[in-house]
């Protein structure tokens, strides 16, 4: 178990985060916040890679910063972007990190392949990387990260640039490692974590926001999220007095979806709340400052 207790971030007089509590235990975590809410200042912290301001993570009722070596070697860690070797091979490149890793070559040797069938790469381990596409290069990385065999897998924004297609297959391979350890995924991509993750951590102005399952967090906002149909001069208006999730054109006009928590009217239909319905309406502000 991972305890988060009471921790701020300052950089100077700049607050990133203020009294975050958590506990985490083996499954799969969706951190989801738009960029620059501080998601990745979180993840660093729980990697010991920038330390807390105030406040201690506990491992085990131990401090990470005083478990030292013995914490980092529980942990897989994927950043966003991660430094990799063009003209290396998948294995060349396990092979190397599992060496500065203490991996002993003779264990190497035998989890590498293990890991690179994990991930679907086993056709290509013998390959140089600079023909991969995204979504390969990532299940790499996903390789990498896996390396040490860790307890806390630590995964920052994993399918940025990926297509559908690979996306679906890194939710596959999440929900068979999530097993016997923490996963946390740090996204601003709801479809990512909403399918897979046994609990959604957001943060807003620089605090725990919500931490509870989809179903439950969507819960809170059942009889708030509408459809309707709408002529196509009343779209202006209607926008201006609702908070539009999606619209789609119509020969007989638009049909919109929409959170409305004020007011009800006949020919509005209540449809059931998604997570990407919560994650609109909630950061529709820093939308309308044009901050992704």
């Amino acid at each position: 178990m991972i305890i988060v207790n009471n921790v701020s971030k300052y950089y100077g007089d700049f607050c990133a985060l203020k009294n975050i509590n958590l506990e985490l235990v083996p499954g799969v975590y969706g951190l989801l916040a738009p960029n620059g809410a501080g998601k990745t200042t979180l993840i660093k912290m729980l990697a010991t890679l920038i330390f807390p301001t105030e406040g201690e993570i506990l491992y085990e009722g131990k401090n990470i910063l005083d478990m030292d070596e013995d914490y980092r070697k529980l942990i897989g860690y994927l950043p966003q972007q991660f430094g990799f070797y063009k003209n290396y091979t998948p294995k060349q490149y396990l092979t190397y990190l599992a060496a500065l890793k203490g991996i002993k070559k003779k264990e190497a040797n035998q989890i590498i392949p293990e890991l690179l069938e994990k991930v679907s790469l086993q056709d290509v381990m013998n390959k140089k990387m600079k023909k991969f596409s995204g979504g390969m290069i990532q299940r790499v990385g996903i390789a990498q990260a896996l390396l040490n065999d860790p307890k806390i897998l630590i995964l920052d924004e994993p399918t940025a640039g990926l297509d559908p297609k690979e996306r679906a297959r890194f939710r596959h391979i999440i929900s068979e490692l999530s097993r016997n350890r923490i996963v946390l995924i740090s996204t601003h991509i709801v479809s990512d974590v909403e399918s897979i993750a046994n609990e959604i951590v957001m943060i807003k102005n620089q605090e725990i926001f919500m931490k509870d399952s989809v179903e439950r967090i969507c819960k809170n906002y059942e009889g708030f999220v509408y459809e309707t149909k709408i002529k196509i001069e009343e779209f202006n208006r209607f926008s201006e007095q609702h908070f539009i999730i999606a619209e789609r054109q119509e020969q007989d006009g638009i049909k919109v979806r929409f959170v409305e928590k004020n007011q009800k009217a006949e020919d509005w239909v209540a449809v059931d709340p998604n997570l990407e319905d919560v994650f609109l309406y909630e950061y529709r502000d820093r939308e309308k400052a044009g901050i992704e």
